[in-house]
């Protein structure tokens, strides 16, 4: 397994790093068996957080007895210094812990400081001082706040979504952190599952050294995927640049990555399909969103009260509403078109 020093963490650790955020869908018994295949065959890094429900508990389960061997992230999305208190007790609870390698906040919208009024950073530095977290990181879905937490100095890893689809500033993000010694997670490598070449996700991303991706993982054909890259890694050649041109043509502009942070929709709208259903009916099986099930899912668009929740809520400042119009006129007329 090939390995990096994740910035000035000195964490070495294996490049191919493991998601645990798809764990949630599948039983404890298959996660186990999923999380110990991924540790015997050398990943070591498994990133997760307190609001992914029981994948914490899962990794505790799995993995607690090499708990030496491995090193764990995870995160909080405390809004307060009490609050993250208490995310960072039941974290180390459910993963069977007495510390956290690498302590992130969750999604910020702002990047605190040790005079920030929340207390946020001030507790983390109680957290890293007491031994209960060895580094402090920050994750976030704005690029302006990626750079404002790289500028900073105080953090030590930054998550932030990085892909072959990825626009020029975000990508110049990799070597700003290079040059700050700022460890780099890249999330969504797969932008949401709407890439659908993994060889090429994965070469474009081996090319930059300080990167770690953590691949979603949920099921065993996932995880030898991505074990067989990274036995042996694919090269940019003519035909992995033709897929990233073709892919980058069509979705390196503005699109849902299905992040879910709009939800829940309060005339429950599952926003975060239905404002990418052109693109997943192009690049699934489409006949799974073609039921009488999703049908009534997107009518429910026609029910939009214009709260603007969605709009405030998203991560990368999509008109929602607007992009819901869209997808359900695509929508009924590939309906009408696929089931004559």
């Amino acid at each position: 397994m090939n390995k990096m020093i994740l910035g000035r963490t000195n964490l070495e650790i294996s490049r191919t790093g493991f998601g645990a955020l798809p764990i949630q869908r599948i039983d404890k018994e298959t996660t186990k068996e999923i999380l110990r295949k991924a540790y015997e065959y050398g990943i070591d890094f498994f990133d997760t957080a307190r609001a992914y429900s029981d994948s914490e508990e899962k990794i505790g389960y799995a993995l607690s007895d090499v708990r030496s061997e491995i090193i764990i992230a995870t995160k909080t999305h405390a809004k307060t210094a009490e609050e993250l208190e208490q995310h960072l007790s039941t974290s180390l609870s459910k993963l069977k812990t007495d510390y956290i390698d690498v302590y992130q906040l969750h999604n910020m919208k702002f990047v605190p400081t040790e005079s920030s009024e929340d207390g946020l950073y001030r507790a983390l530095l109680k957290a890293k001082e007491s031994g209960k977290i060895r580094h402090i990181g920050i994750t976030t879905h704005s690029i302006e706040i990626a750079e404002k937490a790289i500028e900073s100095g105080l953090y030590e890893t930054i998550q932030f979504p990085l892909s072959l689809i990825s626009a020029k500033r975000d990508l110049d993000l990799i070597e700003k952190a290079k040059k700050a010694n700022v460890g780099v997670i890249a999330m969504k490598a797969l932008a949401g599952g709407l890439i659908d070449n993994a060889k090429a996700a994965f070469a474009f991303l081996r090319q930059y050294e300080n990167v770690v991706p953590i691949w979603g993982v949920q099921k065993d054909w996932e995880l030898n995927e991505f074990l067989i890259y990274e036995a042996t890694p694919p090269i940019m050649d003519k035909e992995i640049k033709k897929a990233i041109k073709e892919y980058q043509d069509e979705l390196a502009k503005d699109f849902c990555r299905g992040c879910g942070y709009c939800m829940p929709c309060l005339v429950g709208i599952p926003i975060n399909t239905a404002a990418r259903m052109s693109l997943l009916l192009r690049r699934a099986v489409y006949q799974n969103f073609l039921t009488e099930k999703w049908q009534e899912n997107m009518q429910k668009i026609n029910d939009c009260i214009d709260c603007g929740q969605c709009i405030e809520k998203c991560p990368y400042d999509l008109n929602t509403p607007e992009l819901l119009q869209k997808n359900l006129i695509n929508y009924e007329e590939f309906l009408n078109n696929n089931l004559e």
